[in-house]
């Protein structure tokens, strides 16, 4: 197949749409397929050997690591040079309208993943009258696409009550050689927990929209010490927040494995997440999760098999379930078997299969001619445009 993936977000930015994006981009190389990849500015001029075509983009304001493609007049270009069977709109809004539009006016179907709750993000950021036309954008977007692949059942459940169409669910890949309950590591255990407490931790972005200031509601528990990996706005309030706690930075790769492999609880705070893949990631390295019940974890824990749910926005449930957790050595060790277990069927391969399958699927349906050109405007005679 020819796949012309549009990427909102993109490297050299580190998040949950890159590394996606990244992993359908290795399986398409294995596989012989050909792709381009059109995304923000700044990005490499390759990847996986296939060409990057940079659009100028912008911040998010209420999301600045993310930066989205401004509507480019060489979307359409880029498209019709290439010849895509199929374009893949990643976290579509801003430039993945204008692929959604382009991919239209050449008759080419669309696959819109849903990654970004951008609605939640901007109510956490204090911007929520901006959720009404948010989802309307949404809403015109996604209704141009032969299919919009959900992360988890309860997103599926959101997108079909805001009224997008033609859903169905398609989930994320977890790299299981990386996360391992082997990456587990006594030296950086020590540092942590020097007296053996159990270590609590937490990883991922630092900011508004992951709610990390929840785990004030952890700190102070007997026999426990709290660690947080990761990097963003708000590392320094958090710092003052939870002074007790052990910050270890930003961490990719084998760094971020061997610290969450090292972790006896994985607790995560927000509640906005269509899927959660640092929740994967800690079940796959062998660690229980604590996690709000609402979003993507829902589709993931498995209460008092591999974790626990809590109550969103209940604190004192986060709390008294991660007191349960460290008191109970013995629950934890049966956790952490059932924790790996639950996720060595969503290896990245298998779940990069199960994308292709919904491309093949897209493209046996008879495809619509392309839509014809807009008509030219010509000057008003009576003085207008």
């Amino acid at each position: 197949m020819r796949v012309a993936i549009v990427a909102e977000s993109f490297l050299p930015q580190v998040n949950g749409v890159t590394n996606s994006v990244c992993h359908i981009l290795d399986h398409l190389a294995a596989g012989g397929h050909e792709a381009i990849v059109l995304a923000p500015a700044g990005a490499p001029p390759a990847y996986a050997g296939f060409p990057v075509h940079p659009i100028p983009g912008l911040a998010l304001p209420f999301y600045r690591s993310v930066s989205v493609g401004l509507l480019g007049g060489r979307i359409r270009g880029v498209l019709a040079a290439f010849k895509p069977d199929i374009v893949h709109l990643a976290s579509p809004a801003v430039l993945g309208a204008a692929g959604a539009t382009a991919a239209h006016r050449l008759g080419v179907p669309v696959v819109a993943v849903f990654q970004t709750d951008l609605a939640g993000f901007a109510r956490r950021y204090g911007m929520g009258v901006a959720g009404r036309i948010i989802w309307s954008w949404l809403r015109r977007l996604h209704r141009r696409a032969a299919r919009t692949l959900a992360p988890s059942r309860a997103t599926l459940r959101e997108l079909s009550a805001r009224g997008i169409p033609r859903l169905a669910l398609w989930g994320r890949g977890v790299d299981l050689e990386r996360f391992h309950p082997s990456r587990r590591c006594e030296r950086l255990r020590h540092r942590l927990a020097p007296g053996g407490e159990v270590v609590v931790g937490y990883a991922g972005r630092l900011a508004a929209e992951k709610q990390v200031h929840r785990l004030a509601a952890v700190a102070g528990l007997p026999g426990v010490r709290l660690a947080v990996v990761g990097a963003g706005p708000s590392e320094k309030g958090l710092r003052r927040l939870l002074p007790e706690a052990e910050f270890l930075g930003l961490r990719t790769g084998v760094d971020l494995a061997r610290a969450v492999a090292s972790f006896d609880v994985f607790v995560h705070t927000g509640s906005d997440e269509t899927f959660c893949q640092a929740v994967q990631e800690a079940l796959a390295s062998g660690v229980p999760v604590v996690a709000p019940a609402a979003g993507g974890p829902l589709d993931l824990v498995r209460p008092e098999v591999n974790g626990l749910l809590y109550a969103p926005d209940d604190t004192s449930s986060l709390r008294a379930a991660v007191a349960r957790l460290a008191g109970d050595a013995a629950l934890r060790a049966r956790m952490s078997r059932h924790a790996r277990a639950s996720v060595e069927g969503r290896a990245w391969p298998v779940l990069c299969e199960e994308l292709l399958a919904h491309y093949r699927d897209i493209l046996a349906i008879p495809a619509p001619p392309p839509a014809p050109p807009a008509p030219e405007r010509r000057p008003d005679l009576a003085g207008g445009v």
